[in-house]
């Protein structure tokens, strides 16, 4: 029987993480649960680690199958779906090790017992990243349903400043900002869904009431335009753009009509883009605006967009 093989993508930010993914593999070539035989049958897989040059946009799977492929990680057209032509053109499965990591767990104790963790249509568990302006930051696995405030309150136990906490980021750079009337949401996909955020990969960063979100919502703009491929108009552009339409706000130059454009960018990129990362940066910026619309209240004209 052939060798099925495996790739593990990491990007090269996370040292730690490839020694220890290369760690796991190879003591389980010495085990016998990975290469050829596996545990004595005909059975035969491997793993190996790729590291990924940086670019956050091959987090999304087609470019992510572009960098393991050898080429510039950009974004390929939608169908044909991975799954019928991925990687060197054969079907391909991808998925999140967070997944992948759930099996044994099912496999040894049934999916019952997995489902019985969590709530709704969200089931199992979930590692969360607790990290920001916060006391006790760090990883913690929890079920679903557990509310924004028990994890920003309870477990991280509020600012480590000690000042109010203002805005919570849910979701990584591109997540929604929730003020705390908002920290009754359950942690949970359909719970953050309805009040427009999403869950993403987990991350939770905290800020108190020193934090400027018109700022933010700039720095959502340049994140994306910084990591864009350049693929997509709507993504590429749309972005640079919002960077100097939040600038003009921020000097308090034609605020009303600037405020419309953004939306009007956000509109655009949300379902112009070809992947989520021009279609999520929306997320950050028009919480911030619907949430803290008295950041972007005019400010004197002598301010420097730099800043």
């Amino acid at each position: 029987m052939a060798l099925l093989k495996g790739y593990i993508y990491i990007r090269s930010e996370y040292p730690h993480a490839v020694a220890a993914v290369n760690a796991a593999i190879a003591a389980a070539r010495a085990g016998g649960t990975l290469g050829t035989c596996i545990a004595g049958s005909r059975h035969s897989f491997d793993l190996e680690v790729r590291v990924g040059a940086g670019a956050y946009v091959c987090g999304e799977e087609t470019s992510l199958l572009e960098s393991l492929e050898g080429r510039r990680g950009l974004v390929r057209a939608k169908p044909p779906l991975p799954a019928h032509r991925g990687l060197f053109g054969k079907p391909t499965v991808i998925n999140n090790a967070l997944s992948f990591a759930a099996i044994p767990f099912i496999l040894a104790n049934g999916a019952k017992a997995y489902a019985d963790f969590g709530m709704a249509r969200s089931r199992g568990t979930m590692p969360i990243q607790l990290a920001g302006n916060v006391k006790y930051g760090g990883l913690f696995e929890t079920a679903f349903g557990v509310t924004l405030g028990e994890l920003v309150d309870d477990i991280g136990g509020g600012t480590l400043t000690g000042r109010p906490v203002r805005a919570v980021q849910v979701g990584g750079p591109l997540g929604a900002y929730f003020p705390r009337a908002l920290f009754n949401t359950p942690f949970d996909y359909e719970a953050f869904a309805a009040r427009d955020g999403l869950i993403g990969h987990g991350g939770v960063v905290v800020f108190d009431d020193s934090v400027d979100m018109a700022k933010q919502a700039r720095f959502a703009m340049e994140f994306c335009a910084i990591e864009s491929c350049g693929k997509c108009t709507p993504c590429r552009i749309g972005s640079t753009r919002g960077i100097e339409t939040i600038d003009k706000i921020r000097r308090g130059e034609r605020v009303s009509e600037s405020l419309a454009l953004i939306e009007d960018l956000c509109d655009t990129m949300k379902f112009g883009s070809l992947c989520a990362l021009g279609g999520f940066t929306p997320y950050p910026v028009l919480s911030a605006l619907k949430h803290f619309r008295e950041d972007f209240g005019p400010v004197p004209r002598s301010f420097e967009a730099t800043e």
